[in-house]
């Protein structure tokens, strides 16, 4: 595959991710949030099996039993990430949720420096900075403008980041990426159906009346785009990838303007290009430095 062709399709992926939010957002009118987080990834766990099986397949190896725990811990990490998401977008808008989600870019070096002894790169100073400032003026550029739901979105990237950290070294030992993806999907439909039945009030109905939204979600955004991110990145440069992937919170911002009417003040765009800039920042500076 061309890095041409790589591109595009992480552009897409990042094109596919956005549009997610809107739908996202809508289901709520229907659905719990953990309900909805279940049966989402219920759907793109089903999606993904026959890659994964074919993945299986070709391998010279089967998956160690002793790196369950492992992919288990990741799966529950993955769910904590999604499951905030969607409980924040009850209160706050798909443009914040798609802008404050690219957060994790910016986490995942901090994360590494603290916990793993990652060399910390320099760029993550002026990356925190326009991350701070630039989510400071999504919200009005007022103390008060932000609400809980965006403070679930920043603690979701939190999650996310540390999901990315794990997942790229299990996925180094085992080669395995569709089926690491797989479990989880699993992991993460398994434990969101289960509160939404303990804590909310599932019902076919309602499933029902989100099926598109379940579709695009699923189908679309959970197994086909996450599978497009997995065969992209292995034919493109890390900076192409951080680069196009952060492209999720200027689609987001489209998708929810086109279709849900939302609007961005001037400075809630200065903000939301200050959070795109550092999530670009952080990955690509070190990058050149190396070239």
């Amino acid at each position: 595959m061309t890095r041409l062709r790589a591109d595009l399709l992480l552009l897409l992926a990042s094109l596919i991710w956005g549009g997610a939010f809107v739908g996202q957002s809508t289901a709520m009118a229907h659905m719990g949030p953990f309900t909805f987080t279940g049966a989402r990834f219920l759907l793109a766990a089903l999606a993904l099996l026959p890659f994964a099986i074919a993945e299986g397949r070709n391998a010279q190896a089967a998956i160690p039993g002793r790196r369950l725990p492992a992919l288990l811990a990741i799966g529950t990490v993955f769910f904590c990430g999604a499951a905030l998401q969607q409980v924040a977008l009850v209160r706050t808008s798909v443009t914040n949720a798609g802008f404050l989600t690219v957060l994790y870019v910016v986490m995942v070096p901090a994360i590494g420096a603290i916990f793993l002894r990652h060399k910390l790169p320099g760029a993550i100073w002026p990356a925190a900075a326009l991350s701070v400032a630039g989510t400071f003026l999504l919200g009005g550029g007022r103390v008060g403008g932000l609400n809980w739901g965006d403070g679930l979105l920043v603690l979701g990237a939190l999650f996310w980041a540390t999901q990315i950290i794990g997942l790229g070294a299990l996925a180094l030992d085992l080669r395995r990426p569709i089926a690491i993806s797989l479990m989880q999907f699993a992991v993460t439909a398994a434990l969101g159906l289960g509160l939404g039945f303990a804590f909310e009030t599932p019902s076919l109905d309602a499933m029902a009346l989100c099926w598109r939204e379940l579709a695009y979600t699923g189908f679309l955004s959970g197994g086909i785009a996450f599978t497009l991110q997995s065969i992209a990145q292995a034919h493109t440069p890390p900076a192409d990838s951080a680069i196009l992937l952060s492209m999720e919170g200027v689609f987001a911002a489209a998708f929810g303007a086109l279709l849900l009417g939302e609007r961005l003040t001037p400075v809630g765009w200065v903000g939301g290009a200050m959070v795109l800039a550092a999530a670009i920042v952080v990955q690509v500076i070190p990058l050149m430095k190396r070239a």
